[in-house]
């Protein structure tokens, strides 16, 4: 009579039934980027003395959390400006749990990055790619120190992506992406599943209405704008923005150029005899391809330099000379 009743002694058979007779894949982890990335994401504490105006009253020292990217091995850090305003003392703590004053280079109201500098050797440096562009749907995490609980990572993918150009001045232009953001993350690494950076950790969308429950919703700054900003403030103490004087939204399709919708008064534009109703297709041998492009060429030109702009005025082509200046703080 044939034995039905399994051999269990039999080691293979064994295997098979209680760990499965197939090898089991790796799970799928970012491990490795966090790894290659997380020493660089630093915490930012500063700290601000505020002076109470009455008699005997001790001074009040309240503290501000962040985080912070170290961009290169010269010190440099990439904050966002709120986590350091107006603060009398800064303070930078590494993953190895070295402590470090920090001073401010400069900041940028527009996009709310701010540059520090440590005074540190053989400082781990985020991984960073020239052309960097990112893309809705890529994966990204966020490294950074939510309500001062230590090192937290988050993820999450791009939403809507932003723009690079020195005209961005509103975070409703920056990357979109729903990994979190909490009170300390500001300032932290946007990563992209290689570990390498993609953006500036910002904020959270937020709006007047209360009522409104707003969630998987935040902002970070690209990392190519990111870094143009770095750059001037590094050289030149500040950023430096070209200014036209003009107002525009509206593209020509048929002209291929932006239509000057409104110029200010002592502008640029105005100085040049450009006229509301002109249609920009050109500036300086470089066509227009929209709105968004036209207002970088002119934010990214040096002050004082003379652009060449051809026009459709009234449909017929005209050149124009105009010199930009930097834009009024």
């Amino acid at each position: 009579m044939p034995n039905l009743v399994p051999n269990l002694s039999d080691s293979s058979l064994a295997k098979s039934l209680f760990k499965g007779g197939q090898s089991q894949k790796a799970p799928l982890s970012f491990a490795k980027a966090v790894s290659i990335a997380s020493p660089a994401v630093v915490n930012i504490y500063s700290e601000q003395i505020e002076v109470n105006p009455q008699y005997g009253r001790k001074p009040r020292k309240s503290t501000r959390l962040g985080s912070g990217v170290i961009m290169s091995t010269h010190g440099y850090i990439l904050t966002n400006l709120h986590v350091i305003r107006q603060a009398d003392l800064i303070q930078v703590l590494l993953q190895n749990g070295q402590v470090y004053p920090a001073e401010l280079i400069g900041f940028d109201h527009y996009t709310d990055l701010a540059v520090l500098k440590i005074n540190a050797s053989n400082l781990p440096v985020i991984p960073q790619k020239e052309q960097q562009v990112s893309l809705v749907g890529d994966i990204v995490l966020a490294i950074g120190n939510p309500l001062n609980l230590g090192q937290t990572v988050t993820q999450g993918i791009i939403s809507a992506t932003g723009r690079n150009g020195l005209s961005n001045t509103s975070y409703l232009e920056f990357l979109q992406m729903d990994a979190a953001i909490n009170e300390g993350n500001s300032g932290g690494a946007l990563i992209n599943s290689n570990g390498t950076l993609v953006g500036i950790n910002s904020r959270k969308f937020t709006q007047s209405n209360p009522q409104l429950s707003i969630q998987g919703i935040f902002f970070a700054v690209p990392y190519q704008l990111a870094y143009k900003i770095m750059r001037q403030i590094i050289e030149n103490g500040k950023v430096v923005r070209g200014w036209l004087g003009v107002a525009t939204q509206n593209y020509h399709n048929e002209f291929k150029g932006f239509v000057i919708e409104e110029i200010m008064n002592n502008s640029p534009a105005q100085a040049a005899g450009l006229q509301v109703g002109d249609v920009v297709y050109q500036i300086d041998n470089q066509a227009i391809k929209n709105v968004t492009d036209a207002l970088d060429i002119i934010a990214e030109t040096q002050p004082n330099t003379e652009l060449t702009f051809k026009i459709y005025r009234r449909g017929n082509p005209i050149e124009a000379k105009v010199k930009i200046i930097e834009l009024p703080s």
